[in-house]
């Protein structure tokens, strides 16, 4: 179905709205990125046919067994608790966002957007008139949200400092640390606030996630895995610069974030990483990075991004290329489990479904995840809301503009959730 180009972001909002009345619902869209390695503009999944649940011990054998089962499309989280299934890493935080560690559905109904394509991937062929007619309600209950930290700029500080001690020690040479902003007794409509944050940071790989009463509103810029018949590739963002208004002083900062050999240093330390998790699952020789220290701009930000791809061997399993990559090394840092270990020391939440991924998967095995960052993640029953931000730290990282980075990657949503 041929649409005019101005009708289609009108038929995603509506089609959105529609999805969200649903027990669970997946919206992903590029917002009009030109990207090469992916083949939807939007999916918008909707309804579910069969569910998967599982618990970290058996996520990954479960998945399996249920792409095994269920040769469809299919939807799905991967929270980044799921390295203590890979790592003997378990270090009990206090969670009151209450994702399951692993889930996937299949849709009832399914559509497909590329440029002013519309297509009914599954579903009865009313559904597309059902979302043309559909009236949504415009009873918004939002309030004004009083965002907490769980770290003080002196707490975060210390624990960089202590950080560092560790990589001067040659115990790691990257750590991804993290930190929470948080909200309780929040009252947030999903729906609106997505469509706020998208407005304020449309990015390529957003999503508007409804598993139940838990939601992820998704801003996030980064591409973790995908396949594309036998071949596979990942997108580790490593640097990031703020945007200016000034068009000359912008370009310098551009310039600047891709001849910054800081910035070249972190990126190329996950590239290796990704690398060396990417041969566990390819054809031997065909690791090739295709693109190192490319600069792609953001309305907030520019960021430096690599794009490393390789065969996926035909002996594994596309799921276990999935585990032998995860989680990404772009959340962690190098070498990954002594990072992790390190993660889990330092930080002071439970990263649950941030820093993990969310995608799909297709009924001939292809799919597409990305990187749960820039992410807003909210527990509607008990009104719990929780976003984290990040960044790498080396030896050479300065605490101080360590934490006015995170606070720069913060701004789009705290500009969402303080708004009246």
């Amino acid at each position: 179905m041929h649409i005019a180009a101005e009708q289609i972001k009108h038929f995603k909002q509506k089609a959105l709205q529609y999805a969200s009345t649903f027990d669970v619902c997946y919206y992903l869209d590029s917002n009009n990125y030109k990207d090469k390695y992916g083949k939807h503009d939007c999916l918008i999944a909707f309804g579910k046919e069969e569910e998967l649940t599982a618990p970290i011990g058996n996520a990954f054998s479960s998945l399996k067994k249920f792409v095994t089962q269920h040769k469809d499309w299919m939807f799905g989280l991967l929270t980044y608790d799921l390295k203590n299934e890979i790592e003997d890493l378990a270090k009990p935080k206090k969670d009151l966002l209450n994702f399951p560690d692993l889930y996937f559905f299949i849709p009832e109904n399914l559509i497909s957007i590329k440029g002013n394509q519309i297509e009914l991937l599954k579903g009865k062929k009313t559904i597309i008139d059902k979302i043309s007619n559909f009236v949504p309600s415009r009873a918004y209950f939002s309030e004004k949200t009083n965002i907490k930290s769980k770290l003080t700029k002196t707490e975060y500080l210390e624990s960089i400092d202590r950080i560092k001690q560790h990589i001067k020690r040659g115990d790691v040479y990257e750590i991804n640390f993290c930190q929470e902003f948080y909200a309780e007794n929040a009252i947030v409509n999903p729906l609106k606030t997505y469509n706020d944050l998208t407005k304020v940071s449309p990015t390529p790989f957003s999503g508007f996630l409804k598993i139940e009463d838990k939601y992820i509103l998704s801003a996030t810029p980064e591409r973790f895995l995908s396949k594309r018949g036998n071949t596979l590739t990942s997108q580790p963002i490593k640097g990031t610069a703020k945007r200016s208004t000034n068009q000359v002083e912008d370009l310098r900062i551009k310039t600047d974030l891709k001849n910054s050999k800081k910035e070249q240093a972190e990126n190329v330390m996950i590239v290796d990483l990704v690398r060396n998790d990417l041969t566990k699952s390819a054809v031997k020789g065909s690791v090739k990075v295709d693109e190192l220290f490319g600069i792609y701009t953001f309305p907030q930000v520019h960021q430096m991004i690599s794009s490393i791809n390789c065969e996926l061997s035909p002996d594994v399993h596309f799921v276990d290329a999935i585990k032998n990559t995860f989680p990404m090394g772009s959340m962690t840092g190098a070498p990954k489990l002594r990072a992790m270990q390190l993660i889990d020391q330092y930080e002071r939440s439970k990263r649950g479904a941030y820093s993990g991924s969310f995608g799909y998967i297709t009924p001939d095995g292809d799919f597409d995840f990305n990187v749960v960052i820039r992410s807003i993640l909210y527990n509607q029953e008990n009104k719990y809301l929780s976003f984290q931000v990040g960044g790498a730290i080396t030896y050479q990282s300065d605490a101080e503009k360590e934490y006015e980075e995170c606070l720069l990657k913060a701004s789009a949503i705290m500009n969402v959730l303080t708004r009246i």
